[in-house]
């Protein structure tokens, strides 16, 4: 197993962060920690990556305990974690060859893994060009290559597309792909990113209020939750009651405002909701059909949606 916990505790005085972990990833997976800011989730690779010791409960990284055998858990991981700690004087290349004379690697050695590296990310035209004019998406490829100099087998990515615009975020998840399966390792990562788990992950875990509140494959997930939803967006609010009631026919219903939802029922259809709603005259603004996502678990599973849910406090606060 590469990454083992059980029981995983860390309280800040008074404020429990992470609640009783337990999680297993094999070797090889791309595991998803999914929630909104302030779950727990960089919390976790803290301790994960030796950096905080937990409160209570055990964790082992590739075999290790990291409360134990810090440094050998250390030799094994690579790291990028939300802040990107890059010298803006330095180019990428000396960064690159910095990075491999702290792993132990000869000059030659870190010279040609550093141009390899910096080829992968898509940075070999920028590896001389200091990084403080690089722009984010490509700071972060850049600390990404940092991470993956001394051929770590367990790769831990914190919020890795964290502030980068669609396209640069999803340049970063070709990358993380590519990467993880040409070094064979196993990664982990956290996102606040619906789709971003979707994307990249073998399986997610969802973390809210430091547990773990459900886990498995991205697919499974959504099948838990079951049939599609229809969303009905009332013209006159005073229609929203009667609405309602005609929704209610049809599964679960749930307030979406200014819309209503209902979880449609096994054999219920789009098409059984418009005929009802217009036997009964009712108008509506805007008619949707939206099919399970990873937020429908999130709200299953904690009442809330995971959109938006980026404005709590941080978890060490």
């Amino acid at each position: 197993m590469s990454i083992e916990t059980h029981g995983l505790v860390r309280d800040f005085k008074e404020v429990r962060a992470v609640d009783g972990i337990d999680l297993m990833v094999e070797p090889g997976e791309i595991y998803g920690f999914l929630g909104p800011n302030g779950a727990g989730k960089s919390t976790t690779v803290l301790m994960l990556t030796t950096l905080l010791p937990p409160t209570k409960g055990e964790a082992r990284v590739g075999g290790f305990d990291v409360t134990i055998y810090g440094a050998r858990v250390r030799k094994l991981i690579g790291v990028a974690l939300q802040d990107v700690a890059l010298d803006v004087n330095m180019t990428g290349r000396e960064h690159m060859l910095l990075q491999g004379a702290l792993h132990g690697l000869s000059k030659h050695d870190a010279s040609s893994r550093g141009s390899e590296l910096l080829s992968r990310v898509g940075l070999s035209e920028a590896a001389d060009r200091r990084v403080g004019g690089y722009s984010g998406g490509m700071k972060r490829r850049l600390d990404l290559a940092l991470a993956l100099v001394h051929h770590p087998s367990i790769l831990f990515l914190d919020e890795p597309t964290t502030g980068l615009d669609v396209q640069s975020r999803q340049a970063l998840w070709g990358e993380v792909r590519a990467l993880a399966r040409a070094e064979g390792a196993t990664v982990f990562l956290t996102t606040q990113y619906l789709e971003e788990a979707d994307a990249l992950c073998d399986r997610v875990g969802i973390i809210h209020r430091g547990k773990i509140v459900a886990e498995g494959t991205p697919a499974s997930l959504k099948a838990e939750v079951g049939r599609p939803s229809v969303v009905a967006t009332p013209v006159d609010d005073a229609d929203r009651p009667e609405i309602e009631r005609v929704l209610k026919r049809y599964g679960e219903v749930y307030d979406d405002e200014p819309a209503i939802g209902v979880r449609l029922a096994p054999e219920k259809e789009l098409t059984d909701v418009v005929r009802a709603l217009d036997r009964k005259k009712l108008k509506v603004a805007d008619l949707a059909l939206h099919q399970p996502s990873l937020d429908d678990v999130f709200l299953a599973k904690t009442g809330l949606h995971l959109e938006g849910a980026g404005e709590e406090k941080p978890e060490e606060a």
